[in-house]
C-alpha cells in the first residue's frame, strides 16, 4: 500500500467469509472497511440495495483474496494500494448488477408496452429467457457488446472502449454469436 489509507469506519464491518464461504483476508477486510461506507453509499446512489451492495463488497473481497494468494508465484505485480484496487474490483461488480437491472427493466416495458394478449405476453416472456439463456452461454466481452448495443451504443463507440476498429467489434459479435450458436446446436441465424 502507498500510505494513503483511508480511515475505519468503526460501525462498518466486513464478514471473514463471504456469502459463499470463501475467507477474506484479514489485510483485505481491513481495506474493505476502509472504502465500505463510500463503496456502499455509491451503490445506493445507483438504486441497488445496501444488503446487496455489502454481500458484493464480501465477494469482491473474496476475489482480491484470492488475487492476493496467487501473488505468491508473481511477485512482480503487487497490489500497491489495496483498498483502491478492492473498490475497483467492487465496481465492476456494481456495474454488472446495474447492467442487469437496467436490462430486466426494459424487457418488462417492453413487455408491457405491447399486446395485453395472454398467449402474446407469454411468446414475448419465452422469447426473453431464450435470450437470456442464450447470453448466459456468450463470452463476457459478446454479452457486454450486446448490452450496449440494446442501448443504443454505435458500433463506433463500442469499438472505441474496446479500442478497436468499428468492422473489428461487428466481426467479432458475429464472430461470438456464431459460436454461441453451434454451442447451443442452433443453425440458422437467431
Amino acid at each position: 500500500m502507498d500510505g494513503r489509507a483511508l480511515p475505519r469506519d468503526p460501525d462498518f464491518r466486513v464478514s471473514p467469509v463471504d456469502r459463499h464461504g470463501r475467507t477474506i483476508n484479514p489485510l483485505v477486510r481491513d481495506a474493505a472497511e476502509q472504502v465500505g461506507r463510500r463503496a456502499i453509499d455509491h451503490a445506493e446512489k445507483l438504486l441497488i440495495d445496501p444488503a446487496i451492495a455489502a454481500n458484493l463488497l464480501e465477494e469482491a473481497a473474496a476475489t482480491v483474496t484470492r488475487a492476493m494468494e496467487s501473488e505468491r508465484f508473481c511477485p512482480q505485480n503487487p497490489v500497491r494500494d489495496l483498498p483502491s484496487y478492492l473498490f475497483s474490483a467492487f465496481l465492476r461488480r456494481v456495474n454488472r448488477i446495474k447492467s442487469r437491472q437496467l436490462i430486466q427493466e426494459d424487457c418488462v416495458s417492453a413487455l408491457s408496452l405491447g399486446s395485453t394478449d395472454p398467449a402474446d405476453l407469454q411468446q414475448q416472456f419465452e422469447l426473453k429467457i431464450l435470450v437470456d439463456e442464450f447470453l448466459i452461454k456468450c463470452d463476457p466481452v459478446i454479452r457486454e457488446m450486446f448490452y450496449r448495443r440494446l442501448q443504443g451504443f454505435s458500433w463506433k463507440e463500442i469499438a472505441s472502449y474496446y479500442g478497436i476498429s468499428s468492422h473489428a467489434a461487428e466481426s467479432r459479435f458475429s464472430k461470438g454469436l456464431k459460436r454461441t450458436r453451434k454451442k447451443l446446436g442452433l443453425k440458422g441465424d437467431i
